[in-house]
């Protein structure tokens, strides 16, 4: 510091002999000398940090409008890629992937407008349901004397449980029922939304890679290589998890209603939707959809034989979720224990709620394939701290 104000205490050196300029080199030293003061750029960070909070929460909802432009361009992208490679030029590709986009909003709008009303039916006769459950339950339970404990406890777990969720579902279904039939993108609102985020995952999908590149680009030039290979690393644990949890969550689905279906289950398409929905999260829809179907199934005639049957097709479901599709689809990147997952998703529940829950599993394949990647190879590892 004493030299830096020598430096400036001396007066600055004009070949012009104007001793009020000051040169640009005096100005860049001052510059840094008070630059160099915590006292300075401590505040100016808070500051800064401060006003870039306030700024992503004006346009948080913008934000998230990009990044789900950006999940859909990069789920497209393996298949821009593989149509590129057969020589199709990559802005036709986009178009087939936007008529895609479109097709299946059209068939889900389609299909959500009957699986509401389901939904809708369904709230409305679980009281009467679950009696004729509990009914049946207490006629066996006559004959079988090791189920009357059991038996007491049904009658007391299920007392007001179909009236409570009637009191809290029927009013969001008859909301959601109404607007659905009016039209799933009815709203002018919801319509622009829409439209600018197709809009965005277009050039994204078209500029794919340019977007990564500016991405590294905002690193310094030595942290780029590290940069690169953990983004890398990212896309194969999150989202190779993605993508597989979401053909994983379609397969449980598809199965679940088709099997109800063919079992003769009422509303077997709204139960297979539930089933589908929430397996986003490993093991979580045959979970929460077993219970309707259960419920359905015992205001059938021959009672025994379709519960028998529910309970098939969700081990059935379930069996080839975990064993088959888990470690073809996932790969070993992703494949973690069933305990770790579950584990996983409980933390997260209790963390986070359902967005807890729902980024549990992604964050420990990632936290697991980092461990591998730098942690394991490295000295403090292998040669101790």
């Amino acid at each position: 510091m004493l030299v830096e104000a020598n430096v400036l205490s001396q007066p600055p050196q004009n070949p012009s002999g104007n001793q009020n300029s000051t040169s640009p080199r005096s100005r860049d030293n001052a510059f840094q000398a008070v630059w160099r003061n915590p006292y300075v750029r401590v505040p100016i960070f808070l500051l800064l940090i401060y006003l870039t909070y306030r700024f992503f929460g004006l346009v948080s909802h913008v934000f998230v409008l990009a990044l789900i432009a950006y999940i859909v361009a990069y789920l497209a992208h393996p298949l821009l890629n593989w149509l590129v490679r057969h020589r199709v030029p990559r802005g036709l590709g986009v178009l087939v992937v936007v008529l895609l986009i479109l097709s299946m909003v059209g068939l889900a709008s389609t299909l959500l407008v009957t699986i509401v009303t389901q939904f809708y039916d369904l709230v409305q006769k679980l009281p009467g349901l679950t009696a004729n459950f509990l009914t049946w339950f207490d006629t066996l339970a006559r004959k079988y004397t090791a189920l009357r404990s059991l038996d007491v406890q049904l009658q007391a777990l299920t007392e007001n449980g179909a009236q409570t969720l009637q009191k809290y579902l029927l009013p969001y279904l008859q909301k959601y029922q109404s607007a659905l039939v009016g039209g799933i993108f009815g709203i002018a609102s919801s319509i622009a939304e829409g439209f600018a985020t197709l809009i965005l995952a277009i050039y994204m999908m078209l500029d794919y890679d340019k977007i990564g590149l500016t991405l590294i680009r905002m690193f310094p030039r030595p942290w780029q290589p590290f940069v690169l290979d953990l983004s890398n690393n990212v896309s194969r644990a999150v989202g190779g998890y993605l993508k597989g949890q979401l053909v994983i969550a379609a397969f449980v689905g598809v199965f679940v209603g088709v099997g109800l279906a063919l079992s003769g289950i009422p509303s077997a398409p709204a139960i297979g939707f539930l089933a589908g929905l929430f397996n986003i999260v490993p093991y979580l829809g045959v979970v929460i959809a077993i219970t309707p179907a259960l419920l359905l199934a015992a205001t059938t005639k021959a009672v025994i034989l379709k519960l028998i049957l529910v309970v098939v097709v969700f081990v059935a479901a379930n069996q080839i979720e975990g064993h088959l599709l888990s470690p073809l689809v996932l790969g070993r990147t992703t494949d973690l224990h069933p305990v770790t997952v579950v584990l996983a998703i409980l933390s997260g529940l209790a963390l986070f709620g359902i967005v807890g829950a729902l980024v549990a599993v992604p964050i420990t394949a990632l936290a697991k394939l980092l461990l591998q990647e730098y942690y394991y190879p490295s000295r403090v590892y292998t040669d101790g701290p």
